[in-house]
């Protein structure tokens, strides 16, 4: 397991190379000169050059980019160009809201999405499933901001049951800080518990037609123990990868819909810096977001083994 682990790691990296440098080259091809965006239209010459300087932005390209690479290597994620605040710092304020929101969503979209996959791949071929395959098909065509939208039409303005803005402090409740999270998190988990559902109904119905199954039915087990503990056991590595693939979609929509509910967080502030070019924060973000992914399959590809007992690790 540990040499595993290990692989998985080092394959990580030439991953990490190829981003850092898309990241950096991304970002210095966009138009726009950011001192002249930190400094205003007022500025004067003098003005621009010094905050050039600040930023490294009147040496050469290589010069930049190895700097950069060096201070990243040592932890050093540089300072706001707007703030003059350590990255660490920001990212660090910032967190919290992502987090909870990125989890809450996750743990919807698991329990809604599979118990559906389950139902539709159980009653196939029927009303019910046509209704979850049509409900899958709206969830997953439908875009995050529209259904944003509609969300806080219909239960913030219309019925005045759910709160407009999407984040409060925990210590104003825990009923208050409940009812703020309910319509970001649904919204950002609505396409995923599609993906889910679908991916679940076609994998289920995959291996309720295999032998193992026709067997368990004619020893007398019931069809709700054949279909939860055989047909779905069987079927859930593929489930699992795709709740694992989920998180880069989570990752993705956070950016619409944090701010589109005003949440402070990642996703907000991505969007932000990238407005403002704010070359140091936008660019530990994405870097971020990069190790989480890779965090989050390496452990789907190690729950693979505890799923399948046939799978080793070497």
């Amino acid at each position: 397991m540990q040499r595993y682990i290990a692989t998985r790691l080092l394959s990580a990296i030439p991953v990490l190379i190829l981003v850092v440098v898309f990241v950096f080259a991304l970002l210095r091809l966009a138009p726009g000169d950011p001192a002249q965006l930190i400094a205003g239209e007022q500025a004067s010459p003098e003005q621009m050059q010094a905050i050039r300087v600040s930023l490294d932005l009147d040496k050469p390209v290589p010069v930049q980019f190895f700097t950069w690479v060096g201070k990243l290597v040592r932890g050093d994620l540089g300072e706001s160009v707007g703030s003059r605040v350590p990255v660490s710092t920001i990212i660090g304020q910032r967190m919290t809201p992502t987090i909870v929101v990125a989890i809450v969503s996750e743990v919807f979209a698991i329990l809604v999405g599979v118990p559906l996959g389950v139902l539709a791949a159980w009653k196939s071929n029927t009303w019910i499933d046509r209704a979850i395959i049509l409900f899958a098909s709206v969830g997953f065509a439908m875009p995050v901001f529209w259904l944003a939208f509609l969300a806080i039409w219909l239960f913030s303005l219309n019925l005045g049951i759910l709160p407009v803005l999407g984040y409060t402090s925990l210590d104003n409740g825990l009923a208050s800080y409940a009812r703020h999270l309910v319509l970001p998190c649904v919204t950002l988990g609505i396409s995923l518990v599609a993906l889910i559902a679908r991916m679940t109904r076609s994998t289920m119905l995959e291996v309720m037609r295999q032998d193992y199954i026709r067997t368990a039915r004619s020893k007398g087990l019931t069809e709700q123990v054949v279909v939860l503990r055989h047909a779905l056991k069987n079927a859930s590595m593929p489930i699992l990868t795709v709740i694992g693939l989920g998180v880069a979609a989570l990752l993705n929509g956070a950016i619409i819909t944090e701010t589109f509910f005003a949440i402070p967080g990642l996703g907000a502030l991505i969007a932000q810096s990238i407005l403002v070019r704010d070359y140091p924060v936008v660019q530990a973000l994405l870097i971020l977001a990069t190790l989480i992914y890779v965090f989050v399959n390496m452990i789907v590809d190690l729950a693979y083994g505890y799923l399948d007992p046939r799978i080793r690790y070497t």
